[in-house]
């Protein structure tokens, strides 16, 4: 049987009701979708490997500023960007990740250069910033992360010890995190995850994206995760590696393991997100409990969807 090829993103969830936004600001998303997507897939196409295409794709969703990564970061409480980012592929389980790391336009790929030159996976703050410069990545000057929307969220709550989980009318109705899952024509796979974390927040606080296990894991024994959402809960529930160990020591399938960890156990602590997840047959999964998630998939079989509403 010729072996699936799959690509899944996600640019964040949260309350995400049609009619709160502007059509031209939807049609926004979707095209940044879309254009990620393609691209990502693209790669898978021309027999890439599932590495290079999810950091095709985030790259991309880093570049828009519609997304809080990269790009689009929010505003922390001393008016910087601290953005994390994590990678990891499932046939040896190698990954990399970094934390609080400042001025750099894409930490996606830091994050992979932590995975394929380092014994390390994950490395935070001054220090992460050190090993990007050590590669010849670009310090980029703080405009270039300037967004009107950010800048004007934030100044609502500065001062406060309020935060808010990206750009929304709604305090906490939105989780800002972008990501992709893959999987190539060999059946390996791998995740990325990428965010800004939260307007106004404070104490170096750290979510679950670059938290291998927690908002990000591969395995080819099972799946490939992306995970957005309170990080709080996806840490505290070990969301990522639980959906693999469901299906690794119960059987689960994709789907059902996505069901049980974003349906089940994480609303019983109280957390709200949702997750994209990929198998090695190719299969795809994009479950969330909130009232939208942007996501996107295709596949070789013909299949592709884009979306952002429940319904």
């Amino acid at each position: 049987m010729k072996q699936i090829i799959s690509l899944a993103i996600h640019g964040g969830a949260g309350t995400l009701v049609r009619g709160m936004m502007t059509p031209t600001l939807e049609m926004a998303y979707n095209k940044s979708l879309e254009y990620a997507l393609n691209s990502g897939y693209a790669i898978l196409e021309q027999g890439g490997n599932a590495i290079d295409a999810v950091i095709k794709a985030t790259t991309l969703l880093e570049d828009s500023p519609l997304f809080n990564a990269g790009k689009g970061s929010v505003f922390t409480a001393e008016g910087t960007h601290e953005m994390d980012a994590a990678i990891m592929e499932g046939k040896k389980l190698r990954a990399g990740a970094v934390s609080l790391l400042k001025g750099i336009r894409n930490p996606i790929l830091v994050a992979r250069k932590v995975m394929e030159n380092s014994e390390h996976v994950l490395l935070a703050g001054d220090g992460a910033l050190k090993f990007a410069e050590k590669f010849g990545f670009t310090i980029e000057v703080d405009s270039y992360f300037y967004d009107r929307h950010r800048f004007q969220q934030w100044q609502e709550i500065k001062d406060t010890e309020e935060f808010q989980l990206d750009h929304s009318p709604k305090k906490n109705s939105k989780f800002g995190t972008v990501g992709a899952v893959a999987c190539d024509t060999t059946g390996n796979l791998a995740a990325a995850t990428s965010t800004g974390g939260m307007t106004n927040k404070r104490y170096g606080r750290i979510g679950d994206s670059p938290i291998i296990g927690a908002g990000t894991y591969a395995n080819n024994n099972t799946c490939a995760v992306s995970c957005t959402g309170n990080g709080e809960y996806f840490m505290r529930n070990v969301t990522a590696y639980d959906m693999s160990a469901l299906m690794e020591f119960k059987g689960l399938s994709l789907e059902e393991a996505g069901v049980e960890v974003i349906h089940n156990r994480l609303l019983k602590l109280g957390g709200e997100g949702g997750l994209i997840a990929v198998d090695r047959s190719g299969t795809i999964t994009m479950p969330f409990n909130s009232e939208g998630m942007y996501r996107a998939f295709k596949n070789s079989s013909g299949e592709k969807d884009l979306a952002i509403y429940k319904d």
